[in-house]
This record gives C-alpha cells, structure tokens and sequence, in this order.
C-alpha cells in the first residue's frame, strides 16, 4: 500500500481510494430559499461499492485528469473543481494527475460526481500535506455541490439546509439492490418544475423510524423519465422499491445478500419480460461509515 515519489512531503498513502455511493432514504422539500436552492430534508446512508480513484503527485501546479470521461469536459469534472479549490484554499504548488475509474452511472442519483470530489479533496489533503480538517474540506466542498459535506465527513445522516447540515444516525444496514435505467436525470430540471412539491411538512429525526420513507421527486421524475416508473414496477414485484435523490436510480433492501442475487437473477431473466440489457445494475451493502472514511481512519 506503501508509494514512493521523488521529494514527496508524504509516504505511506493509499494507492488507490474510494468513492462510495449514496442513497437518499427518504427526501423531502420543505420550502425554497430567495437564492433559488431548496430547503429539504433527507437521508443519506453509504454503500460499499463506488468509483476508485488514484492520484499521481506532481511537482508543477498542473491538474490533470489523465483520461477522457465521455460526457464530461475536463474542466467541468468535479475532479478537477476540487483539486484546484483544494489548491488556492491551501496556496500549493503542487500538481496531480487523478484517474478515476467510473463504477457509477452518471445523473443516476447515487452522489458519485459529489463523492468524487469529496475524495479528491481528503487524499490531495493529505498527499499535499494541507492540513485541513474535516469542516474545512467541507466548507471548499459545499461550493462545488450540496452533496460534498457528506462524504467529507462520511457517516449516515439525516440531512437539512440545502443538504449540508448533517445529523449523525444509526440505520440498518442492508443489502440493496440498485437498478439504474439507460437515462440521464437532470437534477436541475426536477428541481425546477413547477409541479415538484415544495412545502412538505418538517419531520423531526426524532421521528425517523416512524417516518414514511417517501421522496417527493417521483411524481415529477417518473413524469418526465417514464423509464423510473417502469424500473419502479419492476423491482415493485418483488420488494418495496425507491428512488433515490432525483433517479434514475431505483432501489430495494434485503436481508441476506442471497436474497438480493435472487430477485437480480429474476430481473435478468428474459423469459420473464424483465429488465431491459441496456440497463446497469449492482448489489452492495448498506454501511454507517463510509469506505473512505474508513480507509481515513488507517492511514
């Protein structure tokens, strides 16, 4: 696990870190703010499966992403956002060459962009010596999306504000089954139409066990995205399925992994009419501590 670099500040760093997925439990919209963003609540709980990055240090300024992601320019991958935040909050010199291998479907409401850069900014933290702390990277983070903080600190919450006031929670820890349809969701696009309801009623956490775990995007989601309701009623069949964030991701929660390998091998069954090849699926375990900041906590 140990790296070299000629004139490196650290060593002993992880080759390679996690960015773990997100699922939103629950979200709903209580109000909207003057600036346009969305007062909301949610639920947010880590899987063990997500993108991986690596980051090669260099000793100019330069930051590179050092592969083409089809859909996504370089200099507007949140990589690339963070590093360069990361960069002009700590005034570094340094440089870095970021691969990222891309698990995660894109516009599928799983996070991976926001844990992308969550955990550029945590490994570029520690490989450039910055000393930040966890509220300090949050602070960068929150500028690049609603969504960073929670990876940055990494544990299961329940979400308020735009998503960037965090309350620690213990949940369940599942396995789930995650289906994401051949689409791209725009969050911004659900976040502005006229019929999304925006005055749900304020929960307390307090209340959370008791709570119906709804979503309001749905309604408006599966207006616009025909192909999340059919990947609703499809994993509908078999247990209570969701949508987590604004889609395209669906989910459902098992028991036993076992469980969860049955209704996927049921859904990939073409003599049942199932779900379409074209479609990405994968099973992983729900977790309190996120990977990364697991992986944190070792090195």
């Amino acid at each position: 696990m140990d790296i070299e670099w000629q004139g490196s500040i650290l060593t002993g760093l992880p080759l390679t870190w996690p960015a773990p997925a997100k699922l939103n439990l629950m979200l709903h919209i209580t109000g909207r703010r003057a600036d346009g963003y969305h007062e909301l609540q949610t639920v947010f709980q880590f899987l063990d499966y997500g993108d991986e990055l690596r980051f090669t240090p260099r000793t100019d300024a330069i930051v590179r992403r050092a592969q083409n992601i089809a859909g996504i320019a370089a200099e507007d991958d949140l990589v690339v956002k963070a590093a360069r935040a990361l960069q002009q909050a700590c005034g570094c010199q340094l440089g870095v060459d970021i691969y990222l291998n891309k698990k995660l479907p894109m516009g599928a409401g799983l996070g991976g962009g926001s844990s992308d850069a969550a955990t550029t900014l945590h490994a570029l933290n520690r490989i450039w010596a910055c000393g930040l702390n966890d509220a300090q990277l949050a602070e960068i983070g929150l500028k690049l999306g609603a969504d960073v903080p929670v990876f940055i600190h990494g544990f299961s919450a329940f979400a308020e504000g735009v998503g960037e006031q965090l309350t620690p929670v213990e949940l369940e820890q599942p396995w789930y089954l995650v289906i994401t349809p051949d689409i791209h969701v725009s969050t911004a696009a659900i976040f502005g139409d006229l019929e999304l309801t925006r005055d749900s009623p304020a929960i307390k956490i307090c209340g959370l066990p008791d709570s119906g775990w709804d979503n309001v995007c749905v309604p408006v989601v599966t207006k616009h995205y025909p192909k999340v309701a059919e990947a609703l009623e499809l994993l509908g069949q078999y247990a209570e399925a969701r949508m987590s964030g604004t889609g395209a991701s669906v989910f459902a929660a098992f028991e036993t992994e076992a469980q969860a390998q049955q209704v996927r091998a049921s859904l990939r069954d073409p003599a049942k009419a199932g779900m379409p090849e074209s479609w990405k699926d994968f099973i992983a375990r729900g977790v309190n501590t996120s990977p990364l900041r697991i992986q944190l906590s070792s090195c």
